[in-house]
């Protein structure tokens, strides 16, 4: 859900002849952001995990359970990232096969990569590393200092409103450089969706970069779930 919406957002605002055309980033913002609270609503089981940045941050910051009978040990944390991944792989074709039409009718490679994964404005890995690095810590950072007002809750029980604002937030405020992915799986999923989906003149995959927005998340998240343990005590 997610991935589809997410990946939806920026196709129609990006691939020519859609009605969203030339939407803007702002559009693709709040895009992501109802994607997200979408994905939260509907993923309540698991604790609303769809990130692994943000499963890390909490194992980093000693959570014992990610939802309700759910333990924290290797196997979890491990299923987690990879129906993470799948999930997102999904959702991106899933995507892909909803605006068709419109990627046969798009002449730019680099745009049709755009709706499936992140890319940097500006190319310089170690500050396009950063660039994920601080957005990534605000995410899981403020996600803690909203479990801290639910003592006990899941990450589902906050509601999923309020995370989808904080997404939408850092998108506007952090996102510009590198497109804000924030999320290993949403960038990954979808790449890995990219490189074997049939989508006509769609040009490379930019494997080169394509670590960044996996490690940038993952030390991001950890580096919140690390922090918040000094800064957002449980009270």
């Amino acid at each position: 859900m997610l991935l589809l919406l997410g990946a939806g957002v920026v196709a129609n605002a990006v691939l020519i002849k859609n009605k969203g055309f030339g939407g803007g980033f702002l559009m693709i913002n709040f895009g992501w952001g109802l994607a997200v609270f979408a994905g939260v609503t509907v993923s309540y089981a698991s604790g609303a995990h769809l990130n692994p940045a943000v499963t890390i941050g909490l194992v980093t910051n000693g959570a014992t359970e990610f939802g309700q009978g759910v333990p924290v040990n290797l196997l979890t944390i491990l299923a987690y990232m990879g129906a993470q991944l799948i999930g997102a792989f999904i959702g991106a074709t899933l995507a892909f096969l909803a605006y068709k039409k419109h990627f046969d009718e798009e002449p730019d490679a680099g745009t049709k990569l755009a709706v499936f994964s992140t890319g940097p404005a500006i190319r310089s890995y170690g500050w396009n590393l950063v660039t994920e690095i601080v957005g990534t810590f605000v995410l899981v950072f403020v996600v803690i200092g909203f479990g801290r007002a639910e003592p006990g809750a899941g990450l589902a029980a906050l509601g999923a409103l309020p995370v989808a604002l904080l997404v939408v937030g850092i998108g506007a405020s952090l996102g510009g450089p590198t497109g804000y992915a924030i999320n290993p799986a949403r960038d990954l999923g979808p790449r890995l969706a990219h490189a074997v989906l049939p989508i006509k003149g769609k040009g490379s995959s930019d494997w080169s970069y394509a670590w960044v927005p996996v490690v940038g998340p993952l030390i991001g998240g950890a580096l919140a779930g690390l922090a918040a343990i000094p800064f957002l005590p449980v009270l």
